[in-house]
C-alpha cells in the first residue's frame, strides 16, 4: 500500500476493504474524514455518482505508473439482507438504472456493445473448456442443452445498462436509508432481463414477481419470463465456473443446487 500512503500522506490510516480484486481500501483521517479508494475503476463511476446510484465520487487521481485512483465518500450502512431484495425500492432503483440514457450513452462511449445470448453461450463454453469436470456434471449438461435449445436474438430488444451481478451483497443501504448499487466492474449493455432474471429467481418468491415488476414499471409477460429463466441459468453457469476456478467448493455446490431449482 506504499503508493496509497504516498498519495494521501501520513495523516491517513489505510485498511484493505476486501473484495475479490484486492484493489479497494478504506482511508480514515484523524479529524474523521473517511474515503473509499479503488485502483483503476471504470470512468463509468463518474456518471454513476452523478446519477446518485453509487456513493459520491470525491476525486480521481492518476499515478505516475498510469494507474487511476478514485475516492468516494465512505458511507456508514450495511448490505441488504436477501429477504429485503423483494422491497419496492430495489425494483425502483434497478428501473432507474435500466432507463437512464446518461448511463447507456457513457457505457457505449466506453466501447461496450450489446451483449447477445450467442456471446454469452460462447463465453460459457470457453470457460467450461478450462474446467472439463464441470462440463460432465449432469446438472450442467442439462443447463447447456436448455440454453442451446432456447437461445434467442436481441435484435428487437431495447438494450440497457445491466449491472450483471445483482447479488444482495452489492446493494448498500446507508444509515440515512439511501439505497445504492455498488461494484460496477462487470457492467454491460444487454437485455434488462439479464439483471431481472438473476434478481427475481434468486430472491423474490415467484408469487410476488408480478407485483415486484409493477414497482419496476413493466407488465409481466410470458416472453419476459422465458428470457429471465434463460439469463438466470446462464449466469449460474458462469458463477459455478468462477467459484470452481477459485476452489470455492461450497459456493459451487450452492450454485449447482440453485441451478437445479431454476431448471425445474
Amino acid at each position: 500500500m506504499n503508493w496509497l500512503e504516498q498519495l494521501l500522506g501520513d495523516e491517513w490510516s489505510i485498511t484493505p476493504a476486501g473484495g475479490s480484486t484486492g484493489e479497494a481500501y478504506f482511508a480514515k483521517k484523524q479529524e474523521g474524514k473517511r474515503l473509499f479508494l479503488k485502483r483503476n475503476s471504470s470512468p463509468f463511476l463518474a456518471v454513476l455518482s452523478a446519477e446518485g446510484i453509487v456513493p459520491k465520487l470525491v476525486w480521481t487521481k492518476r499515478l505516475e505508473s498510469g494507474d487511476v485512483i478514485t475516492a468516494q465518500d465512505w458511507m456508514d450502512g450495511r448490505e441488504l439482507e436477501p429477504e429485503e431484495m423483494s422491497h419496492p425500492r430495489v425494483a425502483e432503483l434497478l428501473s432507474k438504472i435500466h432507463h437512464s440514457k446518461e448511463l447507456l450513452d457513457m457505457l457505449m462511449r466506453l466501447g461496450k456493445t450489446p451483449l447477445s445470448p450467442t456471446d454469452i453461450m460462447t463465453d460459457i463454453m470457453n470457460d467450461l473448456a478450462l474446467t472439463p469436470h464441470l462440463r460432465h456434471h449432469t446438472g450442467v449438461e442439462k443447463a447447456i442443452v436448455y440454453l442451446e435449445q432456447h437461445c434467442f436474438t436481441i435484435e428487437d430488444t431495447d438494450c440497457v445498462v445491466c449491472h450483471c451481478d445483482t447479488n444482495h451483497n452489492n446493494w448498500l443501504l446507508s444509515n440515512n436509508e439511501y439505497l445504492y448499487l455498488i461494484d460496477w466492474d462487470n457492467a454491460m449493455v444487454a437485455d434488462p432481463a439479464l439483471d431481472l432474471g438473476m434478481l427475481l429467481y434468486f430472491y423474490v418468491p415467484e408469487s410476488n414477481w408480478e407485483e415486484w415488476l409493477s414497482y419496476y414499471g413493466i407488465q409481466a409477460t410470458d416472453e419476459l419470463f422465458r428470457k429471465m429463466k434463460w439469463y438466470a441459468i446462464s449466469q449460474l453457469l458462469s458463477f459455478i465456473q468462477w467459484h470452481d476456478m477459485r476452489g470455492e467448493e461450497k459456493e459451487v455446490e450452492a450454485r449447482l443446487c440453485l441451478l437445479e431449482e431454476v431448471m425445474d
